[in-house]
């Protein structure tokens, strides 16, 4: 089972989005998913490093894809998108408008924000030139299997959401600007204030939600470490792993073992702890009967 690095769904500083991007080149990892994913105004902050972090990672050995926007709703979104297919870069659909301008015979991936649902789906999205789909992360864990084995039928690759926390919405108003009083035309880029995300409660003080921007994301940060063998036997081809602000390498790390066998789940929630301990873990979509629910709280 292979992992995969998501695209980066937070805004960050050009200096730390470039060392991020650096330090993956020695992570134990198979493929990068690089680009703007959650707002298209972040961008220029750092898109004229885009190709030496293209570079750099394909040189250590990294498969390169290149996301596109979640929502696009702009002429220069538009022509940001049209422009993805010029790289000659793999791109992962997260928006299926973004199949407009990638040429028929151009195979391409598709992200957890795509609604694949079902089977249909599936054949549809193979016969456009989809090659890999990551699962949207609210599915449970017999829907992966059934669309695992649909996918094998088609040579698709499925990938499972792996851990951190989970897209939930993408809107056309930006919470961090009305948080502060802003427009979302003037938001003044609040959100980098907030490099993982910034949590809401409920009005008793128990952890609701994270806002990103324009973006809806959980409270909790979602985990496989006890479904990894289930998701082996079901025949999911990669684990996806959604950038964090700190100790992201070492996230990696923890993964790989448990991958590999050298730890078990206990032990993978161990480190995860030991790097965060105010870090909520939840595996619910997968197995429980809340997205909220975690294997890991009773044991």
């Amino acid at each position: 089972m292979e992992l995969t690095v998501g695209a980066n769904q937070f805004f960050w500083k050009p200096e730390q989005w470039a060392a991020f991007y650096g330090d993956l080149c020695t992570a134990p990892v198979d493929r990068v998913v690089l680009g703007e994913l959650v707002c298209s105004k972040r961008l220029p902050f750092y898109q004229d490093q885009l190709p030496t972090a293209i570079e750099r990672l394909m040189q250590a050995g990294k498969k390169v894809t290149l996301t596109s926007l979640a929502l696009v709703t702009l002429k220069r979104e538009r022509k940001m998108t049209s422009e993805l297919a010029a790289m000659n870069i793999e791109v992962e659909v997260n928006d299926l408008t973004a199949l407009a301008v990638l040429p028929k015979d151009v195979p391409f991936s598709v992200g957890p924000l795509v609604n694949v649902y079902n089977e249909t789906t599936l054949a549809w999205l193979a016969g456009r030139g989809a090659t890999r789909v990551c699962l949207p992360p609210e599915l449970p864990l017999a829907s992966v299997a059934v669309l695992t084995r649909a996918a094998n039928d088609l040579g698709l690759e499925i990938e499972v959401w792996g851990h951190g926390r989970l897209p939930l919405a993408i809107s056309g108003r930006c919470y961090h600007a009305r948080l502060h009083g802003r427009t979302k035309d003037n938001c003044q880029f609040a959100c980098e204030d907030d490099a993982d995300g910034l949590a809401v409660e409920t009005l008793d003080n128990q952890p609701f939600l994270a806002i990103n921007g324009v973006q809806t994301l959980s409270a909790s940060h979602a985990s496989t470490a006890y479904q990894i063998e289930a998701l082996q036997d079901a025949g999911v081809s990669a684990l996806r792993l959604s950038p964090q602000s700190t100790g992201f390498v070492a996230l990696c790390d923890l993964y790989r073992n448990r991958i590999m066998g050298k730890t078990d789940a206990t032990e993978l929630v161990a480190g995860i702890v030991a790097q965060n301990p105010d870090c909520q873990l939840s595996d619910g979509f997968l197995t429980g009967s809340r997205g909220s629910d975690w294997s890991g709280s009773s044991g």
